[in-house]
């Protein structure tokens, strides 16, 4: 039992100081630091990074570190160097200092202090070290180069800032006005040097221009006196050249003619002559060619001839040969087919005798065979018959009343047929009030009813009251009651007598 209970008080101490640790689980974002103090001398300092305060024995605060904006005004005209009254508008960037000495006085100035607070807390300080900064500098000096006077007022309050725990990021300037508007007069008297400075330089480069024109047009001239001359001298030079060229020209053209009759002579005796040689080798050629056609007319007539003679010998020696080979041919067929004939009749006389022999075993066997059918068919019909009669003789009236029912739905169709081959009708009121088309589709029934109430005139059995039998009109009002079998043993009874009766006969 003292076990238990230690377990259970150590189970408790336990799950007691795990809730205190995760009750004290804190976690610092980048943007501010956590400061653990009350348990160890020097205070935890959480940047960015979990960590675990103890409940009742230590305290967490909070110091902001993101970067911080503050405005920065004079809130007046402030005299510059040379007693010139400015007004100027700066934004300066601050932040807490993040190294272990920085941090450390910035938590003696700034803790659990908001960014209002400490924005409201740098302002004078800032705002005291621009106005001792604008006193040193000339207001020319400050319009010019504000970049400087913002390191400056920087570099300045920097020193101050230090003992705050707070780092300057930057000092812009955004905006100087003057008391008396001198900086725009500054503008005005800048403005009016430029433009003098832009009409003197203009002038100059005017008159540069007119120089450079008349220089221009000056050589244009020269050249282009010196450009026609030159032309001048060649176009004689060509004038000169081309009249030559002329002249050496005609000379060739009249040798060249001169050349070319000469030649055309030359050439036409040379076609004469070779002209008349041509005709003296040509009659020479057609003597030599109709001496050749005869000597071939005469040996293509021999040739021919004697061919014609040993083609006509050797074809009657083939027809010869030819006619004997057919006549043997004829012969042998003849022969043959005489064989062959009288082993085709021998056999047809066999087949024929062996076919009439299966013929007539099968007309026997058929003969057989239809008899025995015959013979059993007639007794299982008098089987049939005399069990059909044993049971309509057992059974009577019951028997008789299952072959009428069953033969009602035959009698209701052999009614209807005779309306199959009717094509079409056509229904006239008899004007009695009744409808033709309920006349017509009552033809059936009707003559149904009329065929059962002669089944009853003959026989003198009412089918509809035996039908009714079994209903409880029947058998309570009228007191009808039919006994006997069940279908399939009526047909048994009237089979078996119909059999008896076929034996008898026999």
């Amino acid at each position: 039992m003292d076990t238990l209970t230690l377990i259970i008080i150590i189970v408790v101490a336990i799950a007691v100081i795990l809730g205190i640790i995760a009750s004290g689980y804190v976690k610092a974002p980048p943007d501010k630091a956590f400061i653990i103090s009350g348990w160890k001398r020097e205070p935890k300092i959480l940047i960015g990074r979990a960590g675990i305060k103890f409940p009742f024995l230590e305290r967490k605060d909070t110091l902001v570190l993101k970067q911080i904006s503050i405005d920065i005004k004079t809130n007046g005209y402030v005299p510059t160097l040379d007693f010139i009254g400015v007004d100027i508008d700066a934004v300066a960037k601050v932040r807490v200092k993040t190294d272990p000495e920085g941090i450390k006085i910035a938590m003696k100035n700034f803790l659990n202090m908001d960014e209002k607070l400490i924005v409201s807390a740098l302002t004078d300080s800032l705002q005291g070290n621009m106005r001792e900064i604008i006193g040193t500098v000339k207001l020319k000096e400050l319009n010019t180069d504000r970049k400087k006077f913002g390191d400056e007022v920087q570099e300045k309050a920097q020193k101050d800032m230090n003992a705050l725990g707070i780092e300057i990021i930057s000092c812009n300037i955004q905006k100087i006005e003057d008391e008396k508007g001198l900086i725009i007069a500054l503008g005005q008297d800048n403005m009016s040097q430029i433009q003098k400075d832009a009409s003197i330089a203009k002038a100059q480069a005017d008159k540069d221009v007119a120089i450079a024109e008349a220089e221009a047009k000056r050589l244009a001239n020269e050249a282009q006196v010196a450009a026609e001359t030159e032309i001048a001298a060649k176009q004689n030079e060509l004038r000169i050249k081309q009249a030559e060229l002329k002249r050496e020209s005609d000379i060739k053209q009249a040798e060249a003619d001169a050349a070319y009759e000469i030649q055309q002579q030359e050439q036409r005796k040379t076609i004469e002559i070779t002209t008349a040689n041509a005709n003296i080798a040509k009659q020479e050629r057609e003597i030599e060619l109709k001496r050749k056609d005869v000597e071939v007319t005469e040996q293509t007539l021999e040739a021919e001839i004697k061919k014609k003679a040993e083609a006509e010998k050797f074809a009657r020696q083939q027809k010869a040969e030819a006619e004997l080979f057919e006549r043997q041919r004829k012969a042998e067929a003849e022969k043959f087919e005489k064989e062959k004939e009288a082993e085709a009749k021998k056999v047809q006389a066999e087949a024929d005798l062996f076919a009439k022999a299966q013929e007539a075993e099968g007309i026997r066997k058929v003969g057989e065979a239809e008899a025995a059918a015959i013979e059993a068919k007639g007794i299982a019909e008098a089987e049939a018959l005399e069990k059909k009669a044993e049971a309509m003789k057992k059974y009577g009236q019951a028997a008789m009343v299952e072959m009428i029912v069953k033969a009602l739905p035959e009698m209701a169709t052999a009614i209807a047929k005779p309306l199959e081959n009717i094509d079409k009708v056509t229904i006239i009121d008899g004007g009695n009030g009744s409808n033709g088309v309920n006349n017509m589709g009552s033809y059936v029934p009707g003559v149904l009813a009329q065929t059962i109430e002669a089944v009853k005139e003959v026989t003198g059995l009412d089918i509809v009251d035996i039908m009714k039998a079994n209903t409880y009109d029947a058998k309570v009002t009228r007191n009808i009651n039919v006994t006997g079998l069940e279908r399939e043993q009526a047909e048994a009874v009237v089979a078996a007598e119909a059999v008896k009766e076929t034996k008898t006969k026999k």
